[in-house]
């Protein structure tokens, strides 16, 4: 192993006394650093409940883009003033321990390697690594209590000398993959919440509630058949409270009265007719809750649903034909990992979350049979192709690449062309747009499951067909962000050779292109991430391909196909690193 590179893994890796920063004032891709160039500050020596770490690799994450566009309104931000306390991007981050505080030394050592969970809390509170705390865009800081106890104890992970710096920062979006198909929404009716049921007298269902219904703390009914309003009164130790003759105007007045608009943690819509009155209900769930639909008979329509919060506070639609109220929940009927042997739907492929699903889909041992990848950009297309074909053919699935802009090739006329019209089992929607999300829903098969992977603000409707959520168990999830438990779950996947993070890098830079790699970020310059190494001076932002000609050293330990890897990054800091 070269000497540089010995040295750079050892305990006594040199420490400068001063690091570059690319600290953020403000709002604009302008306000990172100091007039295109990064800063210098001094490297401090930890406090007795303090690391300090060197920062190995930085994957661009398009959030990174949220928040340079939104500045301090940023909701991780709370309305900070960043002229006068700036933050710092940089939330996917590998990290080597350098020195330690007499308090942590037993638990942390140095040269240790760490992997960063941003999505940090303190008593509840979103205090993101990137974000509220400033991230991993420096080549050396410390990290205390803020990091490393907070809410979950420590949001770090140590990983083995085996990984790969950029993997190990590419652990973190991976976990975000990863977290999309682990379930997230609460499936049972919340013990000690407010339960909303709402139905019309003249329903002839004969109901029943065979579990949950002792777990609220409040039960409303509103307009329910006689039996079943018998039937509540009689078997839940819930307050019981009657609000009838109400209409879907008269509903947020409700929550007001009854939650202080915060919403009902379950609410219950017997017999559904009306998209109208559904539209109206589905606004009042509250972060977490579920809406449960019990019917035999389809909508008048589609009803505007709030997908960003679908996304962001994993409001569950679930449903049955019923007459069991309680047969909607529960894991049984609402999967959140991909149809064994099925059709999966990949919209928005070509981005560099897109390619992971897609990857991931790929390697997924007992996963779908045929995956679809669509985009509108037919470079990223064949970007899915170099970099997926030979692998799908490896693991016997069948890959279908295609561009949805092409005429007769909507993303409709696509997904029933290849599954004879049954339509997909799951598609995954990787592109901010609510028009989008509306027509991947309208492709779901029977027990088809919806993934709104990316984000669109809450407050974003879109036409969702909630009709086929009761009378077919159509799944509608999304996610935000990852856990722990997800990024230790990537690192030991990748560790068995059972994932590659490493596929999606597509381009690499050192401390000073930084500010160019999110232009680079924001433009969609390259069909991959972006992964920044602080400790390289001088390396320019480059895409993998253009290695060869520019620095052949590196790029003769390039995989196949311009593959980054641990060799690669091997040679990258003997060129680069300046001890």
């Amino acid at each position: 192993m070269p000497k540089a590179f010995d040295l750079y893994q050892s305990p006594d890796a040199p420490v400068s006394d001063t690091a570059l920063t690319w600290n953020m004032y403000g709002p604009g891709v302008e306000s990172v650093g100091r007039d295109g160039r990064p800063e210098q500050a001094p490297v401090p020596e930890p406090g007795d409940d303090q690391l300090l770490v060197r920062v190995d690799a930085v994957g661009m994450c398009f959030s990174d883009v949220k928040l340079i566009q939104q500045g301090g309104k940023h909701p991780k931000l709370y309305n900070r003033d960043l002229a006068t306390e700036p933050t710092r991007l940089g939330h996917e981050a590998a990290l080597t321990v350098l020195r330690v505080g007499k308090n942590l030394r037993g638990q942390y050592s140095p040269g240790q390697r760490l992997a960063m969970q941003p999505d940090i809390y303190q008593q509840g509170k979103s205090t993101a690594y990137g974000y509220t705390i400033p991230g991993g865009l420096i080549q050396f800081h410390l990290i205390g209590p803020e990091v490393l106890s907070a809410d979950d104890g420590a949001y770090v992970l140590p990983v083995a000398e085996g990984l790969g710096y950029a993997e190990t920062a590419l652990t973190e979006p991976w976990a975000c993959v990863e977290g999309a198909y682990t379930q997230r929404r609460r499936l049972t009716p919340k013990v000690g919440g407010a339960m909303w049921i709402v139905g019309h007298k003249n329903d002839p269902t004969v109901y029943t509630f065979s579990d949950g219904l002792n777990a609220p703390a409040t039960i409303i009914l509103t307009d329910v058949p006689a039996h079943l309003r018998a039937l509540v009164e009689r078997e839940t130790t819930a307050r019981v409270e009657i609000r009838d003759g109400l209409s879907p105007s008269d509903y947020s007045a409700l929550s007001e009265e009854l939650t202080g608009g915060r919403g009902f943690d379950d609410v219950v819509v017997l017999d559904p007719h009306s998209a109208e009155q559904v539209a109206a209900a589905a606004k009042l769930i509250a972060r977490r809750g579920t809406f449960n639909l019990v019917g035999q008979a389809p909508l008048d329509g589609n009803p505007l649903i709030d997908v960003g919060r679908l996304h962001y506070d994993y409001t569950a639609y679930v449903g049955s034909p019923g007459p069991d109220i309680a047969a909607s929940y529960g894991e049984a009927r609402n999967r959140a990992e991909l149809q064994p042997g099925g059709v999966a739907v990949f919209v928005g492929a070509g981005g560099p979350m897109g390619q992971m699903h897609v990857q991931r889909a790929i390697e997924l041992p007992n996963g779908p049979r045929t995956v679809i990848a669509t985009d509108v950009n037919d470079a990223r297309l064949a970007t899915l192709e170099r970099m997926f074909a030979g692998l799908a053919e490896e693991r016997d699935r069948r890959l279908v690449i295609a561009n949805t802009a092409q005429p007769g090739n909507s993303l409709r006329e696509l997904v029933m062309r290849e599954t004879d019209g049954e339509g997909a089992d799951d598609v995954i929607v990787s592109v901010p747009s609510a028009a989008l999300m509306a027509e991947a829903a309208a492709v779901l098969g029977p027990s088809g499951m919806l993934v709104l992977f990316a984000g669109v603000p809450n407050g974003t409707y879109a036409p969702l067909n909630v009709s086929n959520v009761y009378l077919h168990n159509a799944q509608f999830t999304g996610t935000s962000g990852s856990r722990l438990s997800d990024q230790q779950l990537v690192i030991d996947k990748t560790i068995a050779g059972a994932l590659s993070p490493n596929r999606s890098v597509a381009a690499i830079g050192g401390m000073e292109a930084a500010q160019e790699a999110l232009r680079a970020l924001m433009e969609g310059r390259y069909p991959g991430k972006v992964v920044v190494f602080p400790q390289a001076s001088g390396l320019p932002l480059i895409g993998l391909p253009e290695l060869k000609e520019r620095f052949p050293d590196v790029a003769a330990k390039l995989g196949p196909n311009d593959q980054w890897t641990a060799e690669a990054e091997q040679a990258l800091i003997e060129r680069f690193w300046k001890p």
